[in-house]
């Protein structure tokens, strides 16, 4: 659902709720106050903004900035892969991400396509912080998708900000390679296109991840040959040489001879040119996300008196240069879409 907020100074936002019941049932609670909790804290031109929460006695509300150009994994399906300047492009804002969200001591945990979207100006905003946990030094939880899962995760031997410098390397490598449709039922051509570590089952994965053998395709070898090096020094078991877990940090990525060329600096501005920007109609427009029809069914309300969201509102007041700022409630939104 689109919503107008904010007066002369209109912003158009997404409405994101879910169940109460569904949350309670399912033990989310915890997990969900969380999400809010650290979307809250987060202000980066490379992460969706969080402008406001709040409930009725059926569901429970996000206001999250609306990003008109779609999913990352829609325009790169039909892409079929992304050349190496346009992959850079991607690569060296998700660093950006990581580095700023791990100074806070926030760990990602759950970077993939689907959770990435292009806005008009062909920069990324990151999305979805529902595995997302503020980490000092390590955690346990089993959580990820199951192709980008770092080694660690899977030993339980504890995990932190170095799984997302894994991701990072998966991602990259996926970009490269290509995203191309799954083959249909029936269809036992070997799948072609998707990340190093790939099989029909699970656990499949999971072993070839420990196993830890990465085949570089032909493209790797020719015009992202530098993308390939670094791709090797995110992908590394060995946490004393994945590159982002050592002395210097994400610097040590940020230095690779890959982005030689790039003005990070320029990059965060926004004043680096994008490769591809998505076909927009308007700020309004939803062409470039599937319909999804909305239930019949109405959920059960939850009395009051169960209410495990009285600290659930926030509201942030949004100005006209797109800046957000604390305040105790949002107000009510429009309906425009």
């Amino acid at each position: 659902m689109l919503l107008e907020v904010g007066g002369l100074c209109a912003k158009l936002v997404e409405l994101e709720g879910s169940t109460w019941a569904a949350i309670i049932k399912m033990k989310q609670v915890d997990h969900i106050m969380s999400e809010k909790q650290i979307l809250a804290k987060l202000q980066h031109p490379f992460i969706v903004n969080m402008f406001g929460s709040f409930h009725d006695p059926r569901y429970i509300y996000m206001v999250l900035e609306y990003i008109v150009g779609g999913e990352f994994f829609t325009h790169l399906r039909k892409a079929g892969r992304f050349e190496n300047e346009q992959s850079l492009f991607y690569a060296a804002q998700i660093t950006c991400i990581f580095e700023y969200c791990h100074e806070l001591n926030i760990v990602y945990r759950d970077l993939k396509p689907e959770n990435i979207l292009i806005n008009a100006d062909g920069y990324v905003k990151l999305t979805d912080f529902g595995f997302a946990k503020v980490i000092e030094h390590r955690t346990y939880t089993l959580c990820g998708t199951p192709e980008y899962i770092a080694p660690e995760v899977l030993l339980n031997k504890g995990h932190g900000k170095p799984v997302d410098w894994w991701t990072l390397g998966i991602l990259i490598y996926e970009m490269i390679v290509g995203r191309p449709s799954r083959p249909t039922a029936g269809d036992r051509r070997p799948i072609e296109g998707y990340p190093p570590f790939v099989d029909e089952d699970p656990m499949g994965i999971y072993q070839k991840i420990l196993a830890g053998k990465i085949t570089f395709p032909k493209i790797f070898h020719k015009e992202a040959v530098r993308a390939k090096s670094l791709v090797k020094k995110l992908l590394t078991p060995d946490l004393g040489k994945r590159f982002g877990n050592l002395k210097n940090g994400a610097a040590d990525i940020k230095e690779h001879k890959w982005f030689k060329d790039l003005s990070w600096d320029d990059l965060l501005a926004k004043k680096v040119e994008a490769p591809f920007k998505p076909s927009v109609k308007g700020a309004t427009d939803t062409s470039n996300f599937d319909d999804y029809p909305d239930s019949d069914q109405e959920p059960p309300a939850v009395n009051a008196s169960q209410d495990p969201f009285t600290n659930w509102w926030l509201g942030r007041s949004i100005s006209c240069n797109g800046s957000t700022e604390d305040t105790a409630r949002s107000s009510c939104p429009t309906r425009v879409g």
